[in-house]
């Protein structure tokens, strides 16, 4: 509480003192204006605007994509929370109750989603007879002859590690688990301190791409000269540059889930969640951020339009007519599957996407090295994720990780690129249960985040 008051004392009194310069000639900001006041326009190295995601995400979108979400083929994850960290030893594991995950015991996940995951395949495919079973996503039938099952899985073993943003889970692992996504929420649990700061210094500092001149920490929270920080990134390539607005998207919209989702109350009796109005400012307001907290904010409607942009690219794939959302309840199934393409139509019909051509374009060799060296730096950010201790926070960072290099790699795939043209879609391309799943929900958080972005609006108006 203490800690609290001082914070609102501190930001009331900046604002004072704003407000009051040089005899109070220049009227105070309110809240919302504090960090809300550069989230609007144009937003950098795009040609789409704030006002248009907002009306789109939070009227025609966010309550669908929400309906999908909660599903049985979305709300079901398989992931490993037991994988060492990769890069340093001293992990302290967070022992509250709020960081646990409770796991899926085996009766509670539909049978269907159990099965062995495959990947398509056009030798699977040419054997139509036995394959009408195999056809859908999540399940290799054993009933199928053992020619059809071994095409399936050399298919499974054929990697596309090319395309490949992320190392993902070994999901056959032992160790791998299915997570009830809804009754794991992302949410406020007390990890931050020097282990969670230890995370995302080594992100920043380490895996984003910055001039050999430049000395002083990437890390903006570090920095202390945020007035000055965007100075050398803008002489950045723009792959350079998005690659570091992405990852400062991903971390704005994970700040605005914990401010959204905060514990307000913990008694014996109740927990109450919900919005964190003080710690929204902490990590947005521009005087407490000195400048950096209002563009935090344009990097997460950033991160927005690059998903958005894959899911709109990666129609053709969905709209082929042996993808399932397999579960094996086949009324709903049918059901979420049009849910689902009324989703990727409403997405495809958005004016302003982004334009991905204008990354890795210009001489073909150097763009090729620039495009490894971007895929590699995110592979390393998603090994990081095995590094953070709150296990909470390890499933979702690890989730919306996924999602994110699983919509690169629709962004970027030479398969994708070469193989799907407008004319139908092509079987070269491949997505996992795993890849379709973190996609959705990891763009299912940043719709949220956009979304919250209004309630937070609302709740800093009549704040001076």
């Amino acid at each position: 509480m203490g800690r609290r008051w001082g914070l609102l004392v501190g930001v009331l009194g900046a604002v004072w003192l704003l407000g009051s310069g040089q005899g109070g000639r220049q009227p105070a900001e309110t809240a919302a204006q504090r960090c809300f006041c550069q989230v609007s326009g144009y937003l950098d190295d795009c040609t789409c605007d704030v006002e248009t995601v907002d009306r789109f995400n939070n009227y025609r979108l966010f309550p669908r994509l929400q309906n999908l979400l909660e599903s049985d083929y979305f709300r079901y994850y398989k992931v490993n929370l037991k994988r060492p960290c990769p890069f340093w030893n001293d992990i302290s594991q967070c022992g509250r109750r709020d960081c646990a995950v409770k796991p899926c015991q085996s009766d509670e996940v539909p049978d269907g989603i159990k099965s062995v995951s495959y990947k398509y395949s056009e030798e699977a495919n040419s054997l139509i007879e036995e394959c009408e079973q195999a056809e859908r996503l999540g399940a290799v039938d054993e009933s199928l002859s053992e020619e059809t099952q071994k095409a399936v899985l050399q298919w499974t073993k054929h990697d596309d590690s090319s395309d490949n943003f992320c190392e993902v889970d070994d999901i056959q692992s032992p160790d791998a688990e299915y997570v009830d996504l809804l009754l794991n929420p992302e949410r406020y649990t007390g990890y931050k301190g020097p282990d969670a700061w230890k995370i995302w210094n080594v992100i920043y500092e380490e895996n984003c791409f910055k001039p050999q001149t430049i000395k002083r920490p990437l890390n903006p929270l570090a920095s202390g000269q945020e007035n000055t920080f965007y100075s050398w990134l803008e002489g950045l390539c723009v792959e350079k540059r998005a690659f570091y607005r992405l990852i400062s998207g991903l971390h704005a919209s994970i700040n605005v889930h914990l401010s959204a989702r905060y514990l307000l109350q913990d008694t014996w009796l109740e927990k109450k969640w919900g919005h964190n109005v003080t710690e929204f400012q902490q990590r947005f307001d521009g005087i407490l951020t000195k400048g950096e907290g209002p563009r935090r904010l344009k990097n997460l409607y950033f991160l927005y339009l690059i998903e958005l942009r894959a899911l709109s690219k990666v129609v053709p794939f969905f709209e082929r007519p042996d993808f399932q959302l397999f579960t094996g309840n086949k009324i709903q199934d049918a059901e979420n599957k049009m849910l689902l393409l009324e989703i990727l139509h409403e997405i495809k019909s958005f004016p302003l996407h982004f334009d991905e051509n204008s990354f890795f374009a210009g001489d073909k060799k150097e763009a090729n090295k620039l495009k490894e060296d971007f895929r590699l730096h995110f592979r390393n950010i998603s090994r990081i994720m095995d590094c953070v201790g709150c296990l909470k926070c390890r499933l979702w960072g690890k989730l919306q990780t996924q999602g994110l290099g699983t919509a690169l790699k629709i962004l970027f795939s030479e398969k994708l690129i070469a193989n799907m043209p407008e004319s139908g879609p092509s079987y070269e391309f491949h997505l996992t249960r795993q890849e379709i799943v973190s996609l959705f929900n990891a763009f299912g958080r940043i719709s949220t985040s956009v979304k919250e972005l209004e309630n937070f609006r609302k709740l800093l108006q009549n704040i001076h």
